[in-house]
């Protein structure tokens, strides 16, 4: 179940990362906000990155082998690059809607799934 947790907090946690790195370049939707200077959007970003922080740091504590979860440092982080591209896709095809998903893009998330396999092979 720790694994569990550990995943599903990851991915609030990258929604919400999403969101502050990315989410002010679709400022010019919204009148109000697109009229921010760049201190009340970097402001904007860091308060969104608060609560990537709300889920990312127990997220790693509950899956690392450090403190009781079934993670190593290598796999905690490879989980955190899978998770990060996948909400990154979903919310930039989806949500944003401001690229589509092309065929290399496929290509390479097929080469990440082979890196996660390396990562968690038991040699």
């Amino acid at each position: 179940m720790k694994g569990l947790y550990c995943v599903l907090l990851l991915t609030l946690s990258n929604i919400f990362m999403t969101l502050a790195w990315y989410g002010h370049l679709q400022l010019k939707q919204y009148p109000m906000l697109a009229k921010l200077s760049l201190f009340g959007i970097i402001m904007l970003s860091w308060g969104l990155a608060f609560f990537e922080y709300i889920f990312q740091v127990p997220a790693n504590r509950i899956g690392s082998e450090e403190t009781g979860g079934p993670f190593s440092l290598f796999q905690l982080k490879t989980i955190q690059e899978a998770v990060s591209l996948t909400v990154f896709t979903l919310i930039t095809v989806y949500f944003f809607k401001t690229d589509k998903l092309a065929w290399n893009h496929l290509v390479g998330f097929v080469f990440l799934v082979i890196a996660v396999f390396f990562i968690f092979k038991k040699w």
